[in-house]
């Protein structure tokens, strides 16, 4: 058994050298393949960063009647949070502190300052700010609760109908970004398996005199097909070996760049924190190409 396999894996490595152009385009399109992937895995990790960021900033606010008490409005936060488990957060704002921040945010502009002096008193309303995890229809069932007839008594207005279109259009390019993201997947993925389907198919055509001396010999069908299926495999892991190399050279030299465009995200930690996954995933697509296309080849033109 050990036997056979050296021979396949020289025979291989013969036709891997003899055949050096066609193993050289092969591997630079297994090569740029994985990098086109990898590049939208670690694009998906940004989109997904700046997506959470806007999502945590987007929320509901129930505005409750200047008389409301605090304990009437906490109850109200309470019934919300044991109806709808998915909420992130639920924050009470009282009027004191709504105009504590409000004066913090505008205390260099002297015309807001002015205006809220001839106001007078304390213009703000107290209020809960709410954000979810979930999808925009469960702001929605969060903004019909509010608007129940139980709390009509307490809430002046819920400004969901203002924020909705936001709303929805986040969760929207979500959506969008997934399914480029596995679009461009299955099309370069393809791109490569036919790129490695013809050079096989060129090298098996290339080799049809030892493929008859072989069988003349009495060599079995499996045997002669071997070879070029471990030449596919490794067409694969050398794409993988100088992807990996090339992903972790451009990776560190674009972080610093990354993290002043998108402070916050760090590209060399999100590729350190999933670096045995985008391993698994390099070596099974340039690996698991090689193999297949070959496999597929062979067995098309090869067939006893």
């Amino acid at each position: 058994m050990l036997a056979n396999f050296k021979r396949i894996l020289n025979f291989a490595l013969t036709d891997f050298f003899r055949h050096k152009g066609m193993s050289v385009a092969a591997i630079f399109v297994l090569t740029i393949t994985i990098l086109l992937v990898t590049s939208l895995f670690m694009l998906r990790g940004a989109s997904n960063y700046l997506i959470e960021t806007v999502r945590n900033k987007i929320d509901i606010t129930a505005y409750f009647k200047e008389d409301a008490q605090e304990q009437e409005i906490l109850n109200v936060k309470e019934e919300l949070l044991k109806e709808i488990p998915s909420i992130k957060n639920v924050q009470y704002v009282s009027k004191e502190n709504a105009l504590a921040d409000f004066n913090e945010k505008h205390q260099d502009d002297s015309v807001i300052a002015d205006a809220l002096v001839e106001v007078g008193g304390n213009p703000f309303l107290p209020s809960l700010n709410i954000t979810t995890n979930g999808q925009p229809a469960e702001y929605e069932t969060i903004a019909n609760i509010l608007q129940r007839d139980q709390f009509s008594g307490l809430i002046e207005k819920v400004d969901f109908s203002e924020k909705k279109d936001t709303i929805e259009k986040v969760f929207s390019i979500t959506r969008s970004i997934n399914q480029f993201g596995i679009i461009v997947g299955a099309i370069l993925f393809l791109v490569a398996l036919m790129v490695v389907f013809n050079t096989i198919k060129l090298i098996i055509e290339n080799s049809k005199e030892e493929i008859n001396t072989m069988r003349i010999v009495g060599a079995s069908s499996w045997f002669i097909k071997a070879p070029f299926i471990a030449q596919g495999g490794l067409f694969g892991l050398i794409a993988f070996i100088l992807s990996f190399i090339a992903t972790f050279i451009l990776i560190v030299f674009a972080s610093p760049g990354v993290l002043m465009v998108m402070p916050g995200f760090n590209l060399l930690s999100y590729l350190m924190s999933n670096l045995p996954m985008l391993i698994a995933a390099q070596i099974f697509l340039g690996v698991g190409l090689g193999v297949v296309a070959s496999f597929i080849v062979v067995r098309k033109y090869l067939a006893n």
